[in-house]
């Protein structure tokens, strides 16, 4: 198992906990381990539901900006990692349950539009910092979360929403004390895990059926443009910016 996770099984809920200091952003190895954990679990018969937390500062940071500056080339295993991780969280036939508290960004966006029900702790505040990142990304999970303009608002500025717009708008189940997140979480789970595994897996599959689009195919759709951004000068330019800590200057490079 990848040391940027830990994974527990207890009475019927699996609770993958994310924790890779200073801010969980995972590299390419962490993302395509999350997806073969998240599997995993999928396949568990001691498995009835799946939780999703995290340690530290904030829930998920995303991808790690600094291995991509280094290695350009591994965009291509981060967008798989990516993929999988929100396709096993999505498609698997287990509820899962994401549980998260501080910023929630990129990939950490894609783990709760990918999940059947998210919880945030007061300080949670999500947002797509990709456009200034040089990249584009979780777009489609956002759209799964919020209404279209909020979506392009948030997609275009960069800027972020708090836990209390979050559930006005829908997107979050329950504001929880973040002293109470875990416990809330469990509960919640447990009250899933409780009914019958059978029933529960096939309402999974029929509400993934009527739901309107393929996230999985509007993903993709939205990957392939990451990676022509990726191909740009102005890319280049604003990842070397973030790894610098100055301000892009799109100028300076076409």
């Amino acid at each position: 198992m990848s040391q940027q996770f830990r994974t527990t099984i207890e009475a019927g809920i699996g609770e993958v906990v994310i924790d890779n200091p200073p801010v969980n952003a995972l590299d390419s190895k962490g993302w395509r381990a999350l997806s073969r954990e998240i599997d995993r679990l999928n396949a568990d018969d001691a498995v009835r539901v799946i939780v999703i937390r995290a340690e530290g500062k904030g829930f998920c940071a995303g991808v790690d900006i600094k291995e991509l500056q280094a290695h350009p080339d591994r965009i291509v295993e981060v967008n798989a990692g990516n993929y999988e991780t929100f396709r096993a969280l999505h498609r698997g036939l287990k509820p899962a349950i994401a549980a998260v508290h501080g910023y929630v960004l990129g990939g950490g966006i894609g783990i709760c539009g990918a999940v059947d029900i998210i919880l945030a702790s007061p300080d949670a505040r999500f947002g797509v910092p990709e456009v200034d990142r040089g990249a584009l990304g979780a777009g489609a999970h956002l759209q799964r979360m919020f209404p279209l303009q909020k979506v392009r608002q948030m997609y275009f500025t960069g800027e972020m929403i708090d836990a209390a717009e979050a559930y006005r708008l829908g997107a979050v189940e329950k504001v929880v004390p973040r002293e109470g997140l875990r416990a809330a979480a469990l509960e919640l789970a447990a009250k899933i895990a409780a009914k019958s595994p059978t029933i529960i897996r096939l309402a999974k599959e029929a509400l993934n059926g009527v739901e309107d689009g393929d996230l999985e195919r509007h993903y993709r759709w939205e990957q392939g443009f990451t990676a022509q951004a990726y191909l740009s000068a102005e890319s280049q330019e604003a990842r070397d910016a973030f790894v610098e800590k100055r301000d892009a200057d799109f100028g300076r490079k076409n």
